[in-house]
């Protein structure tokens, strides 16, 4: 294609016509000449607003640039309801990827039940592959927002799920020829298959229902950036016991087969709660079939403390992300 804005053919043919899901707190969504989304809430309702590129990978970006940004949402209590999407594509790109990235994204958004409510396409020079931009808008009631910055000295660390799970998918997509000189097809497939795991709004949804006054999503950084993130932004410190943090097999291998700490790789999927009673949210979480784990306790002072049988290591502000040593 040639750069600048796709052509109208193009964007109505391969870009509207794939949005069907539909809300109803969108007055005016995605159209030719259609600048802006109008929604409306109620008055005790408020917009939580969040957004989020895909740069690391091009397989399953469509899913992955939805997924995050929903997740960032449901992080905060807030319900998903519409996103907004930026696509830069590179001059090499034809009709059919365009088509496909955006089946992709209606896909996962049908799933999540959230509509794209407007956005930009436009081909350029100054990329070399596809780069999605989301963002998304939420309704939340007022006294039900949950932040980052909400934990207190003495509550319950809980993590949902287990961490890395993004991650290693990525690589099991991106590396699989080099992953199958090792593994079986079997063990690969199911490393794949990790992306079924990557939505947060379940547990986010019981646990804003109980109680919590934290949450964060483990992303960029893996685990330990978000824990650093969590206790960063609320001004406390934290200690964590290292075998208490939930972890796939398949996570553990992939990542000392190409030399990568799963604990900074990273971990859509993996949703980071604060609670006064971990052990009650655990159990919730696990009445509605999703694993959970008190992984620590939040302390005074500024200390974020890991520990590992016996031995004590501090955590620093977050690093570059594992997987861009591999895929970028």
């Amino acid at each position: 294609m040639k750069a600048g804005k796709i052509p109208e053919n193009v964007l109505k043919r391969s870009v509207l016509k794939q949005i069907h899901t539909k809300r109803e707190e969108v007055l005016v969504g995605a159209g030719v000449g259609e600048d802006c989304a109008i929604l409306a809430f109620s008055e005790d309702e408020v917009f939580v607003v969040s957004t989020d590129p895909v740069t690391a990978t091009v397989k399953d970006a469509g899913m992955l640039a939805v997924q995050v940004t929903v997740n960032d949402l449901a992080s905060s209590g807030a319900e998903p309801v519409a996103l907004l999407v930026s696509a830069l594509l590179p001059e090499t790109i034809e009709e059919a990827e365009v088509k496909a990235i955006m089946t992709q994204m209606e896909e996962t958004c049908s799933r999540l039940h959230v509509q794209i409510a407007g956005g930009h396409t436009e081909v350029t020079k100054a990329v070399n592959q596809p780069v999605l931009t989301v963002t998304g808008i939420g309704k939340a009631k007022k006294d039900q927002v949950v932040t980052t910055k909400g934990a207190k000295p003495g509550q319950d660390i809980v993590v949902s799920k287990w961490i890395a799970l993004e991650g290693t998918s990525i690589l099991a997509k991106e590396q699989e020829d080099a992953l199958l000189t090792k593994f079986p097809a079997s063990f690969v497939r199911e490393a794949k298959g990790f992306d079924r795991y990557l939505s947060v709004v379940p547990e986010a949804a019981v646990a804003g229902k109980s109680g919590v006054t934290a949450m964060h999503d483990a992303t960029e950084g893996g685990i330990f950036g978000a824990l650093w993130e969590l206790a960063e932004s609320g001004g406390v410190g934290l200690e964590v016991d290292l075998k208490r943090i939930p972890v796939k097999q398949e996570s553990i291998e992939i990542c000392e087969f190409f030399g990568l700490n799963p604990y900074e790789l990273i971990s859509s999927g993996c949703l980071l709660m604060v609670t006064d009673d971990g052990f009650d949210l655990v159990r919730k979480l696990e009445q509605e079939q999703i694993p959970a784990a008190v992984i620590g306790k939040i302390r005074e002072g500024n200390d974020r403390v890991v520990l590992n049988e016996g031995e004590r290591r501090f955590l620093g502000p977050p690093k570059p992300d594992e997987l861009y040593k591999i895929v970028m």
